[in-house]
């Protein structure tokens, strides 16, 4: 037996978040300061910056749900509840954003994490980038084959 197996879910997944925080050394502080780090670059870069500035005028809101998303990704909280893909599918976005995004993500949690932390945050962007990424080509009716990127006729 294990010592998880009388444990509620709720128990669970606490003590998972708290091994994952161990070692990481990412917290809810963290993630904040990741986040905020992260839209700073994000609203001054002229390639990803714009398509953002035409959907968001009040941040706040955007960057409270960005905090419980990565909450949920990187410490497996829970705290997030959203369904990401039908706001990202319509985006005007292609291959060459998403490489941007992660860039400035890569960028963001080497400056404000440790190296276990920034490799357990640029895991699971990858992650999030490419099933996005997928999404968006999809919505454009393009099948991505295993490793094709999606880079639209213009």
């Amino acid at each position: 037996m294990h010592d998880d197996d009388d444990l509620t879910p709720a128990e669970r997944r606490a003590r998972m978040s708290a091994r994952i925080a161990e070692e990481t050394a990412i917290d809810e502080a963290q993630i904040k300061r990741v986040v905020d780090r992260f839209y700073d670059r994000v609203r001054a870069d002229d390639l990803i910056g714009p398509v953002f500035a035409e959907r968001i005028t009040d941040w706040q809101p955007h960057l409270e749900q960005m905090y419980r998303f990565w909450s949920s990704v990187a410490l497996a909280t829970g705290a997030y509840n959203g369904t990401p893909m039908p706001k990202h599918m319509v985006l005007p976005v292609d291959a060459t954003h998403f490489d941007r995004w992660l860039a400035l993500f890569e960028a963001t949690v080497r400056d404000e994490c440790t190296p276990e932390g920034a490799e357990h945050f640029l895991a699971r962007a990858k992650n999030i980038a490419s099933s996005l990424e997928m999404g968006v080509a999809s919505y454009n009716g393009a099948i991505l084959a295993r490793g094709e990127r999606y880079h639209p006729a213009r």
